[in-house]
């Protein structure tokens, strides 16, 4: 067998195995066995620096672990007792459940007060008419290596798998569009395991609210087709499939690309090629970020009769006035900068 042959300490089988696979295999092979699930999760448990992303993490782990139990406790089958006795392996087995069932109860309290935090900060954004950009994108696509680039942030950065797991936010501020949040976000993988989905709820919320995806896609990589589909696989999963996005090709300095924007038939910017390491094209990220948010929001003046008051709070409310003036005949002239659906929702559809 090759596993003896080479004297392996551990197998790892590109797969998900049940526990009784992984039971059998084990046996077969008289050393550790880890699939796919396993080993994603021993690189997320090693890349995970802050609080947070160390909680998604162990919760994770401790809920794939729950489904994996009986594996670990085989070597006590034969301590069971007789008819109708609780043998010693099926005890540990029940305390060891409880236990991962009370520690897992815990930190999803501790992440939902996270997610409370940060759905407070997107109303905020939202009432402040600030659009937010999630950068997304397969594994080692160069994600935070670009959004240093875009906001001279110092976020770490690394030639490996799963660099970032958590959500950063920096603002930015472009010409006609104003100031907007930039989020980097964990990096996407095929068939990223369900616990993964559960335990980073929060942070990938960040791209499902997004008002722009910045999908980042390696050029050098041979098959970007099958990278693309796996990152819409996942965006799809996690009800950020009809988020609008851009498309950036990254790393085009391997393969002897020029800096451009792709546009579609209407003039919209559909595609970037650049370079986040040399730098090259990133002021065309820039252009087409203005060219996409810029319109969504505009700048406008209206006037409203006094017995409108009901419109001013509306807009009040979303932080659309920029300043407000009474006119001689006594009405409100009001200076806005809204997002174009509530404008439209405010005025054009009765408010």
């Amino acid at each position: 067998m090759v596993a003896q042959r080479h004297q392996a300490n551990v197998v790892l089988f590109n797969h998900e195995l049940s526990p009784a696979q992984g039971r059998n295999l084990e046996q077969l092979f008289c050393c550790r066995v880890i699939d796919r699930t396993e080993l994603i999760l021993d690189i997320f448990a090693q890349r995970a620096r802050s609080f947070e992303g160390k909680l998604q993490v162990e919760l994770a782990q401790l809920e794939h672990l729950s489904t994996q139990l009986i594996r670990g406790w085989t070597h006590l089958e034969r301590q069971k007792g007789g008819i109708g006795l609780r043998g010693p392996g099926e005890t540990q087995l029940e305390t060891d459940r409880r236990l991962l069932s009370v520690r897992i109860k815990t930190i999803k309290k501790r992440l939902d007060k996270v997610d409370k935090q940060r759905q407070l900060s997107r109303r905020q954004r939202q009432r402040n008419v600030v659009p937010s950009v999630s950068i997304v994108g397969y594994t080692n696509a160069g994600k935070s290596t670009l959004f240093n680039a875009l906001t001279q942030a110092e976020i770490y950065t690394a030639d490996q798998l799963f660099a970032t797991l958590d959500t950063t936010l920096r603002h930015l501020v472009l010409p006609e569009v104003g100031k907007l949040i930039l989020a980097d976000t964990v990096g996407f993988i095929r068939h990223l395991p369900h616990d993964l989905i559960a335990a980073f709820k929060a942070t990938l919320e960040e791209a499902r609210q997004a008002t722009l995806l910045l999908h980042v896609i390696d050029s050098s990589y041979v098959d970007r087709a099958e990278l693309i589909a796996n990152v819409e696989e996942v965006l799809m999963h996690i009800g950020a499939a009809d988020v609008p996005k851009l498309f950036v090709f990254n790393k085009i300095d391997l393969i002897g690309e020029s800096p451009r924007i792709d546009y579609d038939e209407a003039g919209v910017p559909q595609r970037v090629w650049v370079s986040s390491t040399s730098g090259a094209g990133l002021e065309l990220i820039e252009t087409a970020l203005i060219k996409r948010l810029g319109q969504d929001i505009i700048s406008t003046t209206v006037v409203l009769q006094p017995e409108e008051g009901a419109k001013r709070a509306q807009l009040y409310a979303l932080g659309a006035v920029k300043s407000e003036a009474l006119t001689e005949h006594g009405e409100l002239e009001l200076e806005l900068r809204i997002a174009v659906t509530d404008y439209k929702r405010i005025f054009e559809q009765g408010g």
